[in-house]
């Protein structure tokens, strides 16, 4: 599938705010209300769209403390890395994980309510499997925070 400019506006604008009428969408992309909403179907089957979800306010929630979490190991197997991607999937706290390049081998994105939450899930994780290090950073602030892709529309 080619995406022409229309899709990217239709895109954006959905990345932005999914909840946006498909009135209001093709408005704003002048489409009418069929070939809009069969654009969007077209975007979904295609899979550009991958889901459609509700951001939650984390401090809210009492979910406010993120830690990176930056994962050494000797294991570079692929049955082990498969393995280890399986455990660390099991941990509703991570929110995002990485296999990297670089110093350390995996990066983790840790959402907690505290300090000792946090210790919770360390001593889980460490016990689950044979890390060479682990390594924690706590944010301080988040200064950004976006799930919107950059588009060039």
């Amino acid at each position: 599938m080619t995406l022409d400019n229309i899709d990217m506006q239709l895109l954006a604008l959905i990345q932005s705010d999914d909840s946006i009428s498909n009135d209001t969408l093709a408005q704003q992309v002048g489409l009418s209300k069929t070939p809009c909403w069969r654009r969007i179907q077209k975007l979904e089957n295609a899979g550009y769209i991958k889901r459609r979800v509700a951001l939650l306010d984390a401090d809210k929630l009492e979910l406010g403390v993120s830690v990176f979490v930056q994962v050494k190991t000797n294991q570079h197997e692929v049955d082990w890395a498969t393995n280890f991607s399986q455990i660390v999937a099991e941990f509703p706290e991570v929110v995002e994980f990485y296999r990297m390049a670089g110093e350390y081998d995996y990066l983790l994105r840790v959402v907690v309510k505290d300090i000792p939450a946090y210790d919770r899930f360390y001593k889980r994780l460490i016990s689950a499997t044979a890390l060479t290090d682990v390594t924690s950073n706590f944010a301080m602030e988040q200064i950004k925070y976006t799930t919107e892709l950059p588009l060039s529309i």
